[in-house]
């Protein structure tokens, strides 16, 4: 199986658009065989969980707050309501669910929101994309830490072209996030809107620049415009059908291992239109009634026409999130502590005590007439052995803090006895 290339230039990618229809499709669908199985698509639902209000001037967008489209603003969904439509999307056969907010850059009180989503929708057996605006690298980690599968961000278009659609942020705004997200772990979608008066030149030029990113997307997805009135782009020329098909066709031989997409715009693709992508190389589909804010095929129709091309759902095994910590952060590859709630009893630094042993009454009291000669004891910071024998009792460190104190069943020094039950379950004697 040959390797993946990262070098291709703007003259090898324009010639494979030129190729003669039935060698590209034939070079496209030899590539495809080479990675999958060329009779299973993957399945994704896609969810708008925060609708309208986005700052951003994306001239193909109905979400945008300059453009009076008739959209109207949802808030951020609750997450019963995400888990509901996550359990409806596995129940239609998808495997992937993928969450959209109309954000230029989510805020830091936004990823805690999401974050629960994440966990509540792979509770569910899904895995999980988000699509959120920019990240900073810092809320990259979080996300991944939270257990995120995939992280859209689309180039779009072409750099040169890129201007004409969008002027609110840049393009290389857009690789930096995309580094972000590949540097926190996460899997990374990304890919392009076609159809939006661009010329043939922008889609070589925005396939050679994915496909020379140090690491393939692993999910290219390739949308063809839909045009929503009182966007900028209503009533553009729309793409040739045959050139969508060359579009898919090219991705497929640039980038031989990702799931090329059939995005946005299949509502109105003829079933031979789509089974000429299939063809193409194509092995990936958003599948429900709707994507963020415009039409989707039904699932039935997408089921019929799957039994009619002799395709199939094609499986994920969900690997399990990682384990809860204390307020709701995921630990990377430890389990959690097991503890009583309250502050966290070591010093930094210390290792984590072992699993507390069932409760023992305590031996010693908690008399007064025992605290003068604990603190005492614990001013001259007695040296010698971690347990000794003495007039006033057993000495002993304190197993929170390995200061030296008067032992009386419990391995705790006077603050840590203070701080109460929570505390003094890691440290019995």
């Amino acid at each position: 199986m040959p390797t993946p290339r990262h070098d291709w230039t703007h003259d090898e990618v324009a010639a494979l658009f030129a190729l003669p229809f039935n060698d590209l499709l034939f070079q496209a669908q030899t590539v495809h065989r080479q990675h999958f199985d060329a009779n299973t698509v993957q399945l994704s639902t896609l969810l708008s969980i925060k609708t309208g209000a986005c700052p951003e001037d994306c001239a193909y967008c109905p979400q945008s707050v300059r453009y009076d489209t008739g959209l109207e603003r949802e808030a951020l969904l609750p997450v019963q309501t995400v888990v509901a439509a996550a359990k409806k999307a596995k129940a239609a056969g998808a495997t992937r669910f993928c969450m959209g907010a109309a954000w230029r850059s989510p805020k830091d009180k936004d990823i805690d929101a999401v974050a629960q989503m994440i966990a509540a929708v792979k509770a569910e057996g899904l895995e999980t994309c988000m699509t959120l605006g920019m990240l900073r690298a810092e809320q990259a980690r979080r996300l991944a830490d939270e257990g995120l599968d995939y992280y859209n961000h689309n180039l779009d278009t072409s750099e040169d072209y890129y201007a004409d659609i969008i002027t609110t942020r840049t393009y290389q705004d857009r690789l930096d996030t995309l580094e972000n997200v590949r540097e926190a772990g996460m899997k990374v979608c990304c890919g392009g809107i076609v159809g939006m008066g661009e010329q043939a030149e922008d889609r070589v030029e925005l396939l050679r620049t994915l496909a020379t990113l140090p690491q393939h997307p692993e999910s290219v997805p390739i949308n063809n415009l839909v045009q929503v009135p009182g966007t900028p782009l209503e009533g553009v020329d729309p793409i040739d059908p045959l050139d969508f098909v060359r579009t898919i066709a090219v991705a497929r031989i640039l980038m031989p291992a990702a799931h090329v997409r059939l995005s946005a715009g299949r509502e109105t693709m003829s079933d031979e239109l789509q089974a000429l992508c299939f063809m193409a190389g194509a092995n990936s589909i958003f599948y429900g009634d709707t994507l963020l804010t415009t039409d989707n095929p039904a699932s039935q129709k997408d089921q019929a026409l799957f039994a009619r091309l002799g395709l199939n759902a094609e499986p994920v095994e969900i690997p399990p999130s990682p384990p809860l910590e204390k307020g709701g952060m995921r630990s990377r590859g430890r389990a959690p502590p097991r503890r009583r709630a309250g502050r966290w009893p070591g010093r930094p630094g210390r290792a984590r005590p072992a699993a507390p042993t069932p409760r023992q009454p305590s031996r010693g009291g908690r008399t007064a007439a025992r605290w003068p000669a604990l603190h005492q004891l614990l001013r001259q910071r007695l040296p010698g052995p971690e347990r000794s024998s003495g007039a006033a009792g057993r000495i002993g460190r304190c197993g929170a803090c390995g200061q030296w104190r008067l032992a009386t069943g419990h391995r705790l020094c006077p603050g840590a006895r203070r701080a109460g039950g929570g505390h003094r379950r890691f440290h019995r004697a």
